[in-house]
């Protein structure tokens, strides 16, 4: 997986591309912590190729980490795939999905 990060401020894009699994998925862990002040994140999707539970996790975590700083986060041109997965799994009910 690849993680391009975008920050300005306190506000931060990780764009991901490739697959988000069990082997990958700390690797988003690691890049959301290493934010610092960042209270809102964007996590783009677009390139995203597959997506695991470890990956989902990693979703629900970064926004349980920007809601405790009173922050957002949203998930952005998110994949019909992964769409597919968050209704499936309940987590679409309880992050936001933008296009």
């Amino acid at each position: 997986m690849k993680i391009e990060k975008t920050v300005d401020g306190t506000a931060a894009m990780l764009s991901l591309s490739g697959s988000l699994d069990a082997m990958t998925a700390e690797e988003l862990g690691a890049a959301v912590s290493a934010l610092g002040e960042v209270t809102d994140l964007v996590l783009d999707l677009q390139k995203l190729e597959y997506v695991s539970s470890a990956g989902l996790r990693q979703f629900a975590l970064a926004q349980k980490r920007m809601a405790a700083k009173g922050g957002s986060f949203s998930l952005v041109r998110v994949p019909e795939f992964v769409k597919e997965v968050l209704a499936m799994t309940g987590l679409i009910n309880h992050l936001e999905v933008l296009g």
